[in-house]
């Protein structure tokens, strides 16, 4: 049997097809998701799907025989993308999954999973019981479940359409790029009841990603996007990753908007819409977000990188909103599901409304400069930030997720990687100048 432990990891099931994970495998992974899902729920059901990459058909059916096996019953879904899977999820009150390894090379597959109404499931709430579970051969149930088929992209597109008052959009010319993933499904199916003018780029489905990456934090996978706003005077550009629950933006000048501004844009569109509202944001987003939150008469609040803190944490305080600089934006009435589809459309609706660019929507949020994240291979990560704590031992800190050291007019976070000996550092100053001089000097206690 294949490595378990490899591919397992914090909130999905990840690794290279054939090689780590195969159809046997996938059976005994679905024996176990649905032995797991009826003794924790008492779920009679689940909901599934599959991306476009090859293996996604025949993975998903052996998952399916191995949930049936648990005499649970499969509503099949075919070609989803990931926020669609969460969707129906919700909308159906069944646990789900969907065969994707979202923005990683054609040679991987994975497997996202969760319980009814997208509620996470990871490592800590489930996943390693799966795990687990998925090394052994399960006893089959007195009665084996059955599957039928169901198409529920023109329900997902309603919902989509429900964040916004269609009415009240404008003409718009968006180029969305879609990088031959599942973009190239949904986007269409909720762009051609608005009245914008859609460019798409890359729009057939093809796992082997004939084109570029599907992986938009790239910057390099933005190329051919910016290049196509420019050439067709576009008013927008959206980039979505490989399952499309991802997007990021180019403005009309081609130039980028980073998941931060993203998180802050939406967030004050959610509060003029429900004033006082709670807004979520991981602790790597610029200070840009709880400024804007705070602003707008809104309750930030602070949590740990990773969909299952944002989505426990959201489901706690009542959050109408979440967001994470990697791209990931959740909503409250999705499910507490993170969706790039949605965030596209509100960002579009509020250009609209404001009759404005989004360049001029985006300014007033550029207030500071920030370094990306910088990955450090070190031989002791976490050894590595303890010497970084005492070096800055007079400065606001914490340690909610890895190391944070707040100055007032810079800060940084430094996390150890989960599965390689890396250390990742995110900074934010002034302006770039200060960023450079900052980072260089973070980086060599390194090796002191």
């Amino acid at each position: 049997m294949a490595d378990i432990d490899a591919i397992f990891k914090a909130y999905d099931v990840r690794g290279l097809a054939e090689d780590q994970i195969d159809e046997p495998l996938c059976r005994s992974i679905g024996a176990a998701f649905g032995r797991f899902v009826a003794a924790d729920e008492g779920a009679t059901s689940i909901v599934l799907g599959h991306d476009m990459r090859p293996t996604g058909p025949a993975y998903a059916a052996a998952f399916a025989d191995g949930v049936m096996s648990q005499g649970l019953d499969v509503v099949h879904l075919g070609l989803v993308s990931t926020d669609m899977l969460y969707f129906a999820s919700g909308a159906l009150g069944m646990p789900g999954a969907v065969f994707t390894a979202s923005h990683n090379p054609a040679e991987y597959q994975g497997i996202k999973m969760c319980r009814s109404a997208a509620a996470p499931l990871g490592s800590d709430s489930g996943l390693d019981t799966i795990r687990d579970d998925s090394r052994q051969l399960l006893p089959a149930a007195a009665t084996t479940g059955s599957m039928t088929e169901r198409n529920m992209l023109d329900d997902f597109a309603d919902h989509v359409l429900s964040f916004v008052d269609v009415a009240e959009c404008r003409p718009l010319k968006v180029v969305a790029d879609t990088a031959n993933g599942m973009g190239g499904l949904v986007v269409p199916a909720v762009f051609d009841r608005l009245p914008f003018e859609l460019d798409i780029l890359y729009p057939e489905l093809d796992g082997t990603f004939p084109n570029h990456p599907a992986d938009p934090l790239q910057e390099v996978n933005q190329v051919d996007l910016k290049a196509r706003v420019l050439e067709t005077g576009a008013d927008v550009g959206l980039a979505f990753d490989g399952d499309a629950d991802r997007v990021f933006l180019v403005d009309g000048n081609a130039e980028g908007v980073s998941g931060s501004l993203t998180t802050a844009m939406v967030a004050k569109q959610v509060l003029e819409r429900e004033p006082g509202a709670t807004i979520i944001h991981n602790l790597i987003c610029s200070k840009v977000v709880p400024e804007i939150i705070a602003e707008g008469g809104g309750t930030a609040v602070r949590t740990k990188v990773g969909h299952s803190f944002i989505k426990a944490v959201m489901a706690e305080t009542g959050a109408a909103f979440g967001g994470e600089h990697s791209g990931h934006y959740y909503f409250r009435d999705n499910f507490r599901a993170d969706s790039g589809l949605i965030t596209a459309v509100v960002v579009l609706a509020a250009m609209s409304t404001a009759d404005s660019s989004l360049a001029d929507l985006v300014g007033p949020l550029r207030r500071y400069s920030a370094s990306g994240e910088i990955n450090t291979r070190v031989p002791d990560a976490n050894a590595v930030i303890d010497r970084v704590a005492d070096a800055y031992s007079g400065v606001k800190q914490d340690r909610l997720d890895g190391l944070t050291v707040d100055h007032g007019d810079w800060w940084f976070n430094l996390r150890p990687s989960n599965t390689e000996p890396l250390l990742r550092l995110n900074l934010e100053a002034a302006d770039d100048d200060a960023v450079a001089e900052r980072v260089n000097e973070v980086k060599s206690q390194f090796s002191v």
